[in-house]
């Protein structure tokens, strides 16, 4: 049962999630707790030095983080996000961060997301913290709310 919930909040939360679909994202996988988003790097996803820019691996980790949070329907937040930058990604590296739920109490949560390449060269590690809000991702017959 609960990887159906996971499911139907991933479908519930990509279907309005226009950020992760224009940066090129996809969903590897969810489950509760869990989330792993992947990334084929593009010139368009380079800075100045032709590297994978900063914000296009903090925004994989943000939303691999979003996903794992909101796995169980209820509408969760971000409260605050730390990355560590470990090595530089480039043009035609194929990314994946997946996130994994570190402690859920109440309604604050901490996950940590690892950014890794296909070698296994890892990227970036990030720490989020969530905050449930009011509300559900869907409603019992698995509509989007």
């Amino acid at each position: 049962m609960t990887q159906t919930v996971a499911e139907r909040a991933a479908a519930a939360m990509w279907s309005g999630d226009g950020a992760s679909r224009w940066f090129g994202f996809r969903i590897a996988e969810v489950a509760e707790g869990t989330a792993a988003l992947t990334l084929l790097v593009e010139p368009h996803h380079c800075n100045g030095h032709g590297m994978l820019h900063g914000g296009v691996t903090f925004a994989l980790a943000d939303s691999a983080f979003a996903f794992a949070c909101n796995s169980r329907g209820q509408r969760t937040v971000a409260q605050t996000n730390t990355i560590t930058y470990l090595a530089a990604g480039k043009v035609g590296d194929r990314l994946t961060a997946r996130a994994r739920e570190v402690q859920l109490r109440g309604k604050s949560g901490i996950y940590d997301v690892t950014v890794t390449r296909e070698d296994g060269t890892v990227i970036a590690e990030f720490r989020g913290q969530s905050r449930a809000i009011p509300g559900s991702l869907f409603d019992s017959a698995g509509e989007r709310q």
